[in-house]
């Protein structure tokens, strides 16, 4: 699966506007790598108040981008009905910010299965502006049953 349009990715992800922070899957190999990306518009809600007059999207909002290609990475290699499940963000590591993003970037969000112990995937996660770093974590990500 090389790509994923945005009709897919909600199809993979429960996430809406103005959550659903992921716009196209560009790579993947559905086991070990993926490669998205997500458009900043001045239009995200978020710039109204992060910052009046000097709009800089927030770092928690890089790593929920993050975390979001991970559960697509994930739903994209599982063998069963991913419907009938919620892929969760269960701890953070090693997050560092080393830039800023502003209206008008591309955030590239590339993130790589490191290891998978007992239903947790542990992933290596980059955030970039053109070939620019702006943010990495290791994200632990688990699959859970969606309540009815």
């Amino acid at each position: 699966m090389p790509e994923l349009d945005i009709k897919k990715i909600m199809e993979f992800l429960p996430h809406r506007y103005p959550f659903l922070l992921v716009d196209r899957v560009t790579d993947t190999d559905q086991s070990e790598y993926l490669s998205a990306y997500k458009n900043v518009s001045v239009n995200e809600p978020f710039f109204q108040g992060h910052f009046p007059g000097q709009p800089i999207m927030p770092g928690v909002l890089i790593l929920e981008a993050l975390a979001q290609a991970t559960g697509l990475l994930a739903f994209s290699s599982m063998n069963e009905d991913y419907s009938t499940k919620l892929y969760m963000l269960v701890g953070i590591d090693k997050s560092r910010f080393r830039g800023q993003v502003v209206p008008g970037d591309q955030l590239k969000l590339n993130v790589r299965l490191k290891r998978n112990m007992r239903g947790i995937g542990i992933y290596e996660c980059r955030a970039l502006v053109g070939e620019t770093l702006v943010a990495e974590a290791e994200m632990m990500c688990s699959a859970q049953d969606r309540s009815a």
